[in-house]
């Protein structure tokens, strides 16, 4: 590693001699777009498109370079690699055959981290150049009650930031100071664009912020309600946590050092709702869809990938297995899970314009396959709580009203509560859990064996569905068999 080039805009030129670099000069670029929340899955995409978008249109384009956001403690190695980087990372395409294609993405221009100070965050959001605010911020981070859809009001953070406007914590206060000093300034507001793995994230966005803004400042409340627009969006791309491997192969293939890349499929996928407040990038031109109405695209995102990635999540670490597409090379899971797509999602699906519903669930198991990805297991599996409701439970609760199959969802969620319970393999062996819920997965779920029902009581991310005779009977079942034998590979043989 040492004499490998440190990625950073002044090594540029000679790392162009190895991989491609961005062709359009960084130095002068507007910021136009604000993001909060720089993980992979943003770098992967959301900066993908806008750095594909000035490669070929440079001129038009330049008014829309990005500033990445952070507001935790824990963005703060992000901020600091980025920083160093001049805000330049590489970007790694894993091909099934094995090929890796490398690219350095430029689209990121600067990156600021609220935790010590807010107001330089606040600035940028309420600057004239401004023109979207988006968000990756993760189910969990938009404050509601998954059961309910409530804001949670309850929230230390939020208490904080209804007493005190002017420091912000969470997303939600960052928002309504910024676009209260632009009102104030006389400026137009900026897009609110979520790209979060939510079921109509726009909407979402709006309810839980002028929720918020209401209690706050009921005056601005008004003035988000009539100027500010929440784009509905659908995003796909599956982009695993980076690993030291993903570096070291940089280092040894290319001569490049650096230290946070990001890893991604080829698959890449895009729909937005057409509804911006103050312009937009032509992303159009650079293979996104604009669209009236989203929902129906991001219904089958959700119910397809989403819970189709959480149906092997679940099941396949109770069976031992470390990453998704160790899941899909077993035939018995393959078919469990086309069975799920087949039997139980599908049916609840609506018209996809332009979509043929069985190559796209084809395509699913193809990407879940590619061998060059291997997405962990605990990664599919974190923060199940703000996911499964959204993604799984939504389609259970369906199914029961209109009398059709529950049988491989509920599996899943008896699966979810041995999981949550023992937090270990059918080998013993311990599995990593993350999940802001924890806890209280933990302690509801640990008196299954004096409750069978215990788990599914939890109102916050059930609602009442444990007083529904058919799927209460159905999940003590199937959670008393898990408990008495977790070799849920039979169990699954059994259903097929």
């Amino acid at each position: 590693m040492e004499n490998n080039l440190q990625l950073k805009q002044g090594n540029l030129t000679k790392i162009a001699e190895r991989i491609p670099c961005p062709t359009y000069k960084r130095d002068g670029l507007k910021i136009g777009i604000v993001h909060i929340g720089v993980g992979g899955f943003h770098r992967a995409h959301q900066a993908l498109y806008t750095h594909k978008l000035l490669e070929k249109y440079n001129d038009t384009a330049r008014n829309w370079g990005i500033c990445g956001i952070g507001i935790r403690e824990a963005d703060r190695k992000i901020h600091d690699v980025l920083k160093k980087q001049d805000g330049l990372y590489t970007l790694m395409v894993k091909y099934p055959d094995g090929t890796v294609k490398p690219q350095i993405i430029g689209s990121l221009v600067d990156f600021l981290l609220g935790v010590d100070d807010p107001n330089p965050i606040i600035g940028r959001m309420a600057h004239p150049d401004t023109k979207i605010v988006s968000l990756t911020i993760t189910e969990g981070g938009y404050n509601f009650n998954p059961a309910t859809g409530e804001f949670n009001f309850e929230n230390p953070d939020i208490q904080h930031e209804l007493s005190h406007p002017d420091r912000p914590k969470t997303v939600y206060g960052y928002l309504t100071a910024a676009l209260k000093k632009r009102r104030d300034e006389g400026l137009p507001a900026f897009t609110v664009m979520s790209c979060d793995n939510i079921e109509h994230n726009g909407d979402v966005a709006r309810n839980m912020l002028l929720t918020f803004a209401k209690k706050q400042d009921p005056g601005l409340a008004a003035w988000i309600e009539k100027e500010v627009c929440f784009p509905n969006s659908m995003v796909d791309r599956i982009t695993p946590v980076t690993s030291q491997s993903d570096m070291d192969y940089l280092g040894t293939n290319h001569g490049i050092k650096d230290e946070w890349p990001v890893t991604c499929e080829p698959f890449l996928q895009w729909v937005v709702e057409d509804n911006f407040s103050n312009g937009r990038p032509e992303y159009e031109k650079v293979g996104a869809q604009f669209v009236p109405d989203v929902k129906p695209y991001e219904k089958m995102k959700l119910r397809l990938l989403n819970a189709g990635h959480s149906v092997l999540g679940l099941l396949g670490a109770i069976h031992g297995y470390k990453t998704i597409n160790a899941c899909i090379e077993d035939k018995t899971f393959a078919r469990y899970l086309r069975r799920f797509m087949d039997v139980e999602a599908t049916p609840t699906l609506d018209e996809v314009k332009g979509i043929d519903l069985d190559n796209y669930k084809d395509s699913l198991q193809e990407r879940f396959a590619n061998p060059n990805i291997k997405d962990s297991v605990s990664r599919i599996c974190s923060e199940t709580s703000a996911k499964l409701p959204k993604f799984l439970i939504a389609t259970l609760a369906e199914n029961l009203t209109k009398k059709g199959s529950i049988q491989f969802a509920t599996l899943v969620i008896a699966a979810w509560c041995y999981y949550s319970d023992k937090g270990i393999d059918k080998n013993g062996q311990p599995l990593e859990i993350i999940d802001a819920m924890a806890d209280e997965l933990h302690e509801s779920a640990k008196k299954t064996q004096t409750d069978p029902l215990a788990f599914i009581k939890q109102e916050s991310l059930f609602g009442h569905l444990s007083e529904n005779g058919q799927f209460a009977s159905l999940y003590a079942e199937m959670v008393q068999e898990i408990y008495k034998n977790p070799d849920v590979k039979k169990i699954m043989q059994a259903m097929l």
